[in-house]
């Protein structure tokens, strides 16, 4: 007669556990910001970007022998015109496009520095697609990472729009200015 009486209770314990344990297997997980990664900077030391939280931010992946390495010009000028708004410009050599940035952090930086006087961050040489793509373009460029959405990257100087937060607001193409109305409008 116990036994019987303890299986009504055995039996809603057990319903409960099963409740409790699915309720915290199935609640939505914290999505990963850009303030989750630390990146290394041209210059071989770390960069937090979690430093970075309360600006907004565009990660762009950058090449010094592409048709749009002129860009590099409108990139220094729009950070220059934002950088005490709040803004910063981010950027990512790398040479997943017909070999268009194959020199080394030291020649990449000069090169910056003498053909448009960059002052924005720069960051070492990554891959931003393929095999061995960079953490931080995997959570740029995959929805079930960034929760926003899936965004291959296509050519040299593709632009990442981050928000105060760290989420993921836009991805422009790499022949969008960076000068474009749409930032200029996203910026103000």
């Amino acid at each position: 007669m116990k036994t019987s009486n303890r299986l009504p209770f055995m039996l809603l314990t057990l319903v409960a556990a099963i409740v409790f344990i699915s309720a915290n297997n199935f609640q939505e997980k914290p999505m990963i910001t850009l303030h989750d990664f630390t990146v290394e900077d041209i210059y071989g030391d770390e960069f937090d970007l979690s430093s970075l939280s309360g600006k907004k931010v565009m990660v762009v992946n950058t090449a010094s022998r592409c048709g749009l390495t002129p860009q590099y010009e409108d990139l220094e000028k729009l950070y220059q015109d934002y950088s005490d708004k709040g803004f910063v410009i981010i950027g990512f050599p790398a040479n997943n496009f017909m070999n268009q940035e194959p020199g080394t952090n030291e020649d990449i930086i000069t090169f910056c520095q003498e053909n448009y006087g960059v002052s924005f961050p720069m960051m070492s040489k990554i891959s931003v697609k393929g095999n061995d793509m960079h953490p931080l373009y995997q959570w740029l460029t995959k929805k079930s990472l960034n929760g926003k959405f899936d965004a291959e990257v296509t050519w040299n100087f593709q632009k990442f729009l981050i928000d105060e937060q760290g989420h993921l607001v836009d991805v422009l193409s790499p022949r969008e200015k960076p000068y474009s109305e749409k930032v200029v409008e996203w910026l103000n």
